[in-house]
């Protein structure tokens, strides 16, 4: 798989029906390996490794609702209360990132009502803070750490 713009991680690999497969932490079991998942484990292993972000507030692949269309988000971080803290989508690294990825992101964002959005094809990374009350999304350097927000310790 293609090198990415994260740090290094150790991941477990299985052979499955001629497929590789990798172990994801969040979901407990082997997904077949694809681009776009390759992206989705390394982002998995910034919130936990880099960010601190406690694995019981990481969820990953969920549907979702979106103008009675069934949808999936790839990555959410939850508040200890139960409210989304970051939504993520994340592309394969072919994909480039563009107006269409913000454009879906949002969309999710309508119905989940994240305070951060992340968006990612595992070479570029874009942070989003969302201004409900303007309607409007700031963007930011990068992702706040675990400890040093105050809305999610």
């Amino acid at each position: 798989m293609q090198k990415l713009n994260f740090p290094s991680y150790t991941f477990r690999f299985k052979n499955s029906e001629n497929k590789v497969a990798i172990f994801d932490e969040i979901r407990k079991k082997f997904i077949i390996l694809t681009p776009e998942e390759w992206v989705r484990q390394h982002v998995v292993q910034f919130l936990l490794q880099e960010k601190k972000y406690p694995k019981s507030l990481i969820n990953v692949e969920k549907v979702l609702k979106v103008n009675g269309l069934r949808k999936r988000y790839d990555v959410v971080v939850y508040n200890p209360d139960g409210s989304i803290f970051v939504l993520i989508e994340c592309k394969a690294p072919e994909i480039k990132i563009a107006q269409a990825t913000f454009d879906q992101i949002a969309r999710y964002n309508m119905t989940l009502k994240s305070e951060l959005l992340m968006v990612t094809n595992g070479l570029n990374h874009y942070f989003c803070q969302i201004d409900f009350e303007n309607e409007k999304y700031e963007f930011l350097n990068e992702l706040p750490d675990y400890k040093s927000n105050n809305e999610i310790i």
